[in-house]
C-alpha cells in the first residue's frame, strides 16, 4: 500500500542504505532468481548493491558466479568473530557486491540461540553499513524457512520484496507471509512491504491469469504491475553463473527484470519526490 512505501521512505531517508530482504516461506518461488536478477538489473540503473545471501544452500552466490568458502559468510561475523566489511567480495558485475552464503550457516541458529536477543543479530551486524555510502541498497536473501535468520533479517530489514509463483496455493502462501509480517510488527514497528512479485507466469495458462487478478485484487498496489515469466533462459543462466540480463541481455526476462528494477526505483524515489 501506498502508506507503506510513504513509511519506507521516511524511516530510512536519514541513512544512505536501505535494506530489503527477499522473503516467502516457501521454496521454489523464484526467491532467490529475483535476488540475483533484481540487484543486477539495478546496478543497471547506477544503483550499488551489497547482495547478501543468507540461504545456507547458497544459490545466490553460484548465480552470480561465486563459490562458497568456509569463512566468508555473515556466519562469522553473526557470532562476532569478523567485521562485516571483511565479508564483502567483488562479483565479476560492476556496482554488485556480495557476501557469500556456506554451509556453516545451517548451524548458526543454534549458536545464535544461545546469545542475548538473537533475533536481533542481523540487525546489530548490518548496523555499521547503514552510514555507509558504498551502497544504496542491500538485498538479503532469506532462507525458505521460518527460523532465526529469517526472522533476523525481517527485524533488520526496511522492506520487504514477496516472490509469489503463479501456482494454485499461491493465496495460501500470501496468506502466511501476510501473517508472518503482521507478528513481526512488535519486533520492527517500520517494517513495510515493498512490493509483491508475481513469477513463473505464463500468459497461455489460465491457472496464472487467475492467480494473479486474484492477488492484485487481495493486495491491491501492493502488487508490482511487473511480472516474471517463466523462462527456459531465467532457469539457464544460474548454471553458468551469470544474471538473466548478463546470459540473455535483450530476452523477455532480462527485459522484465529491468522493467521490475525501474519499477522498485519509482516505487521508493517517486515517493521521495513527493515526500
Amino acid at each position: 500500500m501506498k502508506s507503506d512505501i510513504i513509511d519506507l521512505y521516511v524511516s530510512t531517508v536519514k541513512n544512505k542504505m536501505k535494506i530489503f530482504a527477499i522473503v516467502n516461506q516457501k521454496g521454489g518461488v523464484g526467491k532467490t532468481t529475483t535476488a540475483v536478477n533484481l540487484s543486477a538489473a539495478l546496478t543497471e540503473l547506477g544503483k550499488r548493491v551489497l547482495l547478501i545471501d543468507l540461504d545456507p544452500q547458497a544459490n545466490t552466490t553460484s548465480g552470480l558466479g561465486m563459490e562458497a568458502q568456509q569463512g566468508m559468510s555473515l556466519y562469522p561475523v553473526l557470532i562476532s568473530e569478523k567485521a562485516i566489511e571483511d565479508q564483502i567480495q567483488r562479483t565479476p558485475y560492476a556496482d554488485l557486491d556480495i557476501i557469500t552464503s556456506e554451509i556453516d550457516l545451517a548451524g548458526v541458529e543454534i549458536e545464535l540461540a544461545a546469545l542475548e536477543s538473537p533475533i536481533h543479530r542481523v540487525k546489530e551486524t548490518l548496523e555499521p553499513m547503514r552510514s555507509n555510502e558504498s551502497y544504496d541498497y542491500a538485498i538479503i536473501d532469506c532462507p525458505p524457512s521460518v527460523g532465526i535468520l529469517m526472522t533476523s533479517a525481517l527485524v533488520a530489514a526496511d522492506g520487504l520484496i514477496i516472490p509469489v509463483q503463479c501456482e494454485f496455493y499461491a493465496m495460501e502462501g500470501v496468506t502466511k507471509i501476510m501473517d508472518l509480517v503482521s507478528k513481526m510488527e512488535a519486533l520492527n514497528p517500520s517494517l513495510s512491504i515493498c512490493g509483491v512479485i508475481m513469477t513463473m507466469y505464463d500468459a497461455r495458462t489460465r491457472i496464472s491469469q487467475q492467480v494473479v487478478a486474484d492477488v492484485r485484487e487481495y493486495l491491491g498496489n501492493m502488487v508490482f504491475e511487473t511480472v516474471i515469466p517463466r523462462s527456459v533462459r531465467i532457469s539457464e543462466a544460474p548454471s553458468f553463473g551469470e544474471p538473466i540480463t548478463k546470459y540473455d541481455q535483450w530476452g523477455i526476462g532480462s527485459r522484465n527484470y529491468r522493467a521490475l528494477a525501474e519499477e522498485f526505483v519509482q516505487r521508493l524515489e517517486g515517493v521521495q519526490a513527493e515526500a
